[in-house]
């Protein structure tokens, strides 16, 4: 697929542009967009890419591509350890992070292509501690400005904090009397968190001006991510009928901050769920919940960039050893089957209009019964820049 077929579809290059996917691991999906992001990055100039993935954990990767750092870890550590949600064992994210490094060999600094998470360090079995970037921001604050403006020092993070296990029980994801969250050091700890954060902004000439670019951009990170993990687990350990729909808003939240940092340095592209990164409100049944709405971070950023976001959802016809078998024909997927392709990008809002244009009955919705893959919702067609169809994906690493 050449990568031509989307950028015509646009009206400029945007700052950030997003690949959704109704599923995560199928390695058809991830050699696609692998394609198509090679041929973006040498093409388009695009300096950045972001995936659905541990900030934290991705600094490790980005120091692996661009060859700074002195970690001396080789590709299989950094796949080990550089990724959450077990994504570092895909074939695709591998190839992927194989080939950024191999681009940047030789170039200079400027010019060298930067590898993010975006996602916080955040599982569906609970959250990570707020110790790591607690300790990280009070480090670089500490080394730079007059100790007495701190607003707490390391020992009393350290003993606020306590034991890391107390954050990371994963049964406090069904039970919130097991979170830590609420308890009176998890809300001095939010207090302290904020007046670092505060700190970090009021300084930010002199830090801008002392510091790295590097530096400066991860002190930021690591204050982002401390308040949105100590907010994560104040709703982990909140009892109340709205618990779950704020544990998605926050996550999403994070996601979009982190994003919109990400495209102040330059332009990115991102690779996520579609629910992540689609522009209508995401939604979700999980446990008791049969219907979770919230505003997920594609929403988040394109009320703030505008044009300068553009998001490519990603549809397909089959997954056929998930049980995913041919689309209905008066799906949208089903009608994109019908074509024969094996993949094609196709001008979203240009269907969608051709397909509410005299017509006596609108696109059904598509129904699967594996709850691994997500149909392309066509309510909300036209809200996508672009779709890109893959026909069938192939048996491959797809967790279920």
């Amino acid at each position: 697929m050449d990568s031509s077929a989307i950028v015509g579809l646009l009206p400029a290059r945007p700052r950030l542009l997003a690949l959704g996917e109704p599923t995560h691991g199928a390695e058809t999906l991830l050699g696609l967009r692998n394609e198509l992001f090679q041929e973006l990055v040498e093409r388009e100039g695009y300096r950045t890419i972001a995936l659905e993935t541990d900030c934290l954990r991705g600094m490790l990767v980005d120091d692996y591509v661009t060859g700074e750092g002195d970690s001396g870890l080789d590709l299989d550590e950094v796949m080990e350890r550089g990724f959450s949600h077990e994504w570092g064992a895909f074939p695709g994210n591998r190839e992927l992070v194989r080939w950024v490094r191999a681009y940047n060999e030789g170039r200079p600094a400027p010019d060298r292509l930067r590898f993010a998470g975006f996602d916080g360090p955040l599982e569906i079995t609970g959250a990570a501690s707020p110790r790591p970037v607690l300790n990280a921001l009070h480090e670089y604050l500490s080394a730079r400005v007059d100790a007495h403006l701190l607003p707490c020092t390391a020992e009393v993070l350290d003993r606020l904090v306590g034991a890391d296990d107390r954050w990371t029980d994963p049964d406090a994801m069904m039970d919130p009397s097991r979170s830590v969250g609420q308890s009176a050091e998890a809300r001095e700890l939010r207090l302290l968190a904020d007046d670092l954060v505060a700190l970090l902004e009021a300084h930010a000439p002199h830090l801008v001006a002392t510091s790295s670019p590097d530096d400066w951009d991860r002190a930021r990170l690591y204050g982002r991510t401390a308040t949105g993990l100590l907010r994560y687990h104040f709703w982990m350990a909140e009892p109340s009928p709205g618990r779950m729909t704020w544990l998605l808003g926050v996550r999403d939240s994070m996601m979009a901050d982190n994003l919109l940092a990400l495209a102040e340095r330059g332009p990115v592209l991102v690779n996520a769920q579609n629910g992540h990164l689609q522009r209508h409100k995401s939604t979700m049944s999980m446990w008791d919940h049969p219907r979770l709405e919230w505003w997920g971070a594609g929403a988040l950023v394109s009320a703030r960039l505008g044009r300068e976001y553009a998001f490519l959802a990603t549809a397909l016809g089959t997954i056929r050893h998930q049980g995913v078998d041919v689309p209905p024909s008066d799906t949208v997927e089903g009608l994109l089957y019908e074509l024969g392709k094996d993949r094609c990008v196709v001008d979203a809002p240009g269907l969608a209009a051709a397909l509410g244009a005299g017509r006596a009955d609108t696109p059904s919705a598509r129904e699967s019964s594996w709850f691994g893959y997500s149909p392309l919702d066509p309510e909300h067609l036209a809200d996508n820049d672009a779709l890109v169809f893959v026909r069938d994906v192939q048996p491959g690493q797809i967790p279920g």
